[in-house]
């Protein structure tokens, strides 16, 4: 019984770090479509159906309602790959 908890923790965590990755989740690279609406990106993530972006390293991440950033390609959308730096303790400021 005891080799068959191990191997449900063992499967549960390997697909819980699969979808991490394919979402860009974890200190991860976020890919987005985007039309240079605000100018120059520093970088930025997803969190729910808002990309948070910041225009440099000091700035605080603010959020994209008016869906200048896309999960999708689109016209006139260009594909950004995006990585998420966070702060020296892991925090993101938003």
């Amino acid at each position: 019984m005891l080799r068959f908890g191990l191997a449900a923790v063992a499967l549960a965590s390997a697909l819980s770090a699969t979808a991490c990755a394919e979402y860009g989740y974890g200190g991860g690279y976020y890919d987005a479509y985007y039309d240079n609406y605000y100018g120059p990106v520093y970088d930025g993530y997803w969190r729910s159906n808002y990309f948070y972006y910041r225009t440099a390293p000091t700035a605080v991440f603010v959020i994209d309602r008016d869906r200048h950033f896309r999960r999708h390609a689109s016209p006139g959308f260009n594909h950004f790959r995006y990585q998420r730096h966070d702060d020296r303790h892991g925090r993101r400021h938003h």
